[in-house]
Order: C-alpha cells, then structure tokens, then sequence
C-alpha cells in the first residue's frame, strides 16, 4: 500500500523528543556520538539501513533512507548539536523535563523536536505496511551551530548527499503566523584595521586617535547602506512581499520593509587602545552586512570598498562573504511543502526568507531545492526552551503527509 497514514502517536514523539533530549550534545563541543548511537539502534531495530559519515570522530552524521515507489527523492534533514546552556537560568532541567504538554530543554525547538518527527516518520514507514510515493532520505547531522564542517559541509563534499528536494527542521512556525523558509540573505563580513598617532590622553591633540578615525568610517558605511536601495530579481518579489507580511507583526512594517528593500548592518566588536589616558594608536571593528536574496553581493562588496578608500588610515583586514539564495513561491518543493503544511495547520503558511542562514544555504548552492520548516515555540537559544506535543505533531503530520503532497505536484 502507498501513501501516509492519518497519524503517529503523540506519546511516541514526545518519548523519542525526551529520549533525545537527554543526550548533552552542545557545540562546543559538539560531541555528537552517544546520540548517533541511540537513533541508529532505533532505526536498525526497525529495519532500516543507516550510515555514518564522519570526518570528525566525536561528530558523525547518520545517513538513512525508507525506499519509495518511484525514484523521486526527498531528504528530510536536522541537526544534532545545540547551543550550550546556562543551567543555572532553568527552570527545568536541561536534558529533558515534561511538564503537561510542554517538553522543556536545549534542543526542543532548535531542532531535535523536529528530528523526533522525522524519527517517527521513518519508523511508522518501517513498521506499517505502506511505502512512502518517493523516497524518503534522511540526514542527521552534527557541527551546525558553529557553522563547522563537519557536518553538512563534509556530507556535500564526500557527495553523498543526492535529492530532488530538501526540507530542514528549522523552526519556522513559532507563533500565530505560520510559515516555510524558502529563503536566505548574502553576508559581508568585515574586518576593519586603523592606525593613528599614540599620545598622552591629556594632550589629544598632539596624537591621532585610531578609533575616532574608525568611527568615522564605519559611521560613513552605515550611512551610505542605509540609503542604497537594493533591487532584485522578479522571482524573488513574491518572496519579499511575504516576508514583509510576515515580519511586520514583530517588527513594523516599516522596519520589515527596510529589512528587505536595504542592507543590514551591524557592528558587532569594536577595540583598540591600550588604557584611558592614552590616545590608541590601533583600532579594530568586525561589521555584519545582509543583503535580501537575489542581489549581487559582490557588487555590495565593491562599493564598500571604495568609501573605505575614502578613509585614510582604515583598511580592510579580513572579509568573508556569501550570497543569499532562495527557491521560487511556486517551485514543486515549495508548493508541496506549503500544501502539505496548510492541509495539517488548516491556515495561510506564509514563504518567506529567513533573516540569516545556514544549511538551507549550502544545499541550494550544492543544487539540492532547499526550504526550512517546522512547528515549535519562540524560544530557540533562550532558557526553559521548549516545545508542545501538539508542535511535534504537527511537524510529524507535515512530514509524513508531503511525499505525497510532492507526487501531487509533479
């Protein structure tokens, strides 16, 4: 029999959501090899293959896969590392604590909630007697909250990833408007370096102050990226306009259509000098630009670096930089996951983009159609993280009901 049934049993992915839980997997470290060890057991018990790929012995990734009825595939994705916790500002424990219907810990929401649904998804394929309509992958990787490359990254370059279409586990419906991340932005990351004339502090004049001359220039970029409007591609409007919807419950819309119609920029460390009475003869600033997908970050980047020219004594020590990327509102994958979701939410799920990115980026640009969805809470990173069973749900009946969701749309 083909298709997906109508259900997974709420208790069953709370237990494996709690049974995750309780493996400490923050990153740093990021030691992800007794988690592994618990699901590939699960897995095998229920008969399916797995495999570890690991270029890092404390960070493998565990491959597996429920074969459909045609050789379309779908890779269902999520990461095993979370960020460290603080446990003295819990009020539940870390590794795990039910309360009603709430599940408390690091990792609920970001994201082993959702690596309990595709757990579950693949299981109840394993164990009933119905075969998904395509193949049905599965990637469970480490080293993603650090941006490492042992993760995603290592699968990519050993090619062992292969899909016509990817959904992350990122939380995405969080609150009263649910959604699909269907896009990223570009970063630039600067270093900035600036020299001066060291002096006594009681003299200023006598010296050159490197971080004034610092200042000055990072006040200049700021303002000059305020004011450049960005233009993008006519599939990525639709994108925009969404994204603008959506964020304007949390933000303004105002502020979310400065978000997409202009660069961001955040100074994120500024240093320098030595002491207080002394004028610095060195300054040092890191900036954080985004740009909306679509746009031409390399050109953003030239730009930049002629104000800089403008600025004796400020240059550019070290830079880094991507391009956003995105899938189109009416592409099969995005279609079908909004289908799939709106059929299980029974509401409007917006597509929107994300306002960073991480390893959606990476597979769009390895040519694997990439979204990001999940139902969870607002409390990714925070203390008392947590989920609801009703979110575990919903994301379970999101994954088990889009293999067929996709065929539909092919």
């Amino acid at each position: 029999m083909t298709g997906s049934a109508a259900s997974i049993p709420s208790e069953r992915l709370a237990a494996t959501t709690l049974e995750l839980l309780a493996h400490d997997t923050t990153n740093p470290p990021g030691d992800t090899r007794a988690i592994v060890d618990w699901m590939d057991a699960m897995l095998t018990d229920a008969g399916i293959g797995t495999e570890r790929v690991a270029v890092d012995d404390r960070k493998p990734n565990l491959l597996a896969a429920v074969p459909g009825a045609t050789d379309r595939r779908l890779l269902l994705s999520g990461h095993l590392d979370t960020v460290p916790y603080d446990a003295d500002g819990w009020s539940f424990d870390p590794l795990g604590e039910r309360v009603g219907e709430r599940i408390y810990g690091r990792g609920t929401t970001d994201m082993k909630g959702a690596v309990a649904a595709m757990l579950e998804v693949a299981r109840y394929y394993a164990e009933s007697d119905r075969q998904p309509p395509v193949t049905l992958a599965f990637a469970f990787v480490s080293d993603e909250e650090v941006a490492g490359d042992a993760g995603i990254t290592a699968l990519l370059d050993d090619g062992r990833l292969d899909a016509d279409g990817c959904v992350i586990g990122e939380p995405t419906c969080t609150g009263s408007s649910p959604s699909i991340t269907v896009a990223d932005r570009g970063s630039i990351w600067l270093t900035l370096e600036s020299t001066g004339e060291a002096a006594h502090g009681s003299r200023p004049m006598l010296g050159d102050n490197a971080i004034d001359r610092l200042w000055t220039a990072i006040a200049d970029i700021r303002q000059r990226l305020a004011e450049r409007e960005l233009s993008v591609p006519s599939d990525v409007e639709p994108i925009v306009a969404e994204s603008v919807e959506y964020y304007a419950d949390s933000m303004g819309r105002s502020s979310a259509e400065r978000l997409f119609q202009y660069p961001t920029v955040n100074l994120g460390t500024i240093e320098g000098g030595e002491s207080i009475n002394s004028v610095p003869r060195t300054g040092r600033a890191r900036l954080d630009v985004r740009l909306t997908a679509g746009v031409e970050t390399s050109a953003v980047l030239a730009e930049i670096r002629g104000w800089i020219e403008n600025h004796e004594h400020v240059t550019v020590a070290d830079v880094s930089w991507s391009v956003g990327s995105f899938e189109s509102t009416d592409s099969t994958l995005v279609t079908a996951v909004g289908d799939a979701a709106e059929s299980v939410l029974d509401e409007r799920v917006y597509r929107r983009s994300a306002t960073g990115g991480g390893d959606a980026k990476r597979l769009r640009e390895a040519g694997i159609p990439t979204v990001e969805f999940a139902v969870a809470t607002d409390t990714a990173h925070a203390c008392d993280e947590y989920t609801t069973v009703d979110a575990l749900a919903a994301t379970a009946e999101t994954y088990l009901s889009l293999p067929s969701a996709y065929v539909a749309r092919i």
